[in-house]
């Protein structure tokens, strides 16, 4: 019973928080609520019995990804009216034509996937602890699932890198 209330009242405050980061005018204050909500999230990982998955829910997320937000948020004038320049090199033809190779290669790896049975998960693993079994489930059967989450942070990398590069 008292996990029970544990849960919903952590699933409350991550939904709190998130309604606040969407609907908050202040991009810092929408920065911030969202570290309180990764924050919950990892407590309720830690409820879960995930103290693994908490620990980097805090590292990454409530640590690296926010305060890379922060420096985006405060390095980037918000105030200044958009740019009516149009840039005569932009290849979009090619750029759609390169993320739709990209969005096909994705849906046939999972496809690839879900066409194959499903290996048998047995409950004895041949590791012991929660971030071996972790690491064992992730590079043994969702192998498919972690190379695609791969590719597609690769893909907004070098998307990231195009858009911020500067012309010389």
């Amino acid at each position: 019973m008292g996990e029970a209330i544990a849960f919903y009242t952590l699933a409350a405050f991550i939904l709190g928080f998130a309604v606040l980061v969407v609907t908050t005018k202040d991009t810092v204050h929408s920065v911030l609520f969202l570290v309180l909500d990764f924050l919950f999230v990892a407590a309720l990982y830690v409820l879960l019995g995930a103290p693994f998955l908490a620990a980097i829910q805090v590292l990454v997320y409530a640590g690296g990804i926010v305060v890379l937000y922060l420096f985006v948020v405060m390095l980037v004038n918000l105030k200044r009216p958009p740019e009516a320049y149009q840039d005569p090199q932009r290849r979009t033809k090619l750029g759609f034509g390169l993320a739709a190779a990209v969005l096909a290669e994705i849906g046939a790896i999972t496809a690839f996937d879900y066409a194959r049975p499903a290996p048998a998960i047995s409950t004895a693993l041949p590791v012991q602890g929660n971030t071996e079994e972790v690491g064992w489930l992730l590079y043994t059967s969702y192998l498919i699932p972690f190379e695609v989450a791969s590719m597609l942070l690769l893909v907004a990398m070098i998307g990231a890198i195009v858009l911020a590069k500067r012309e010389l």
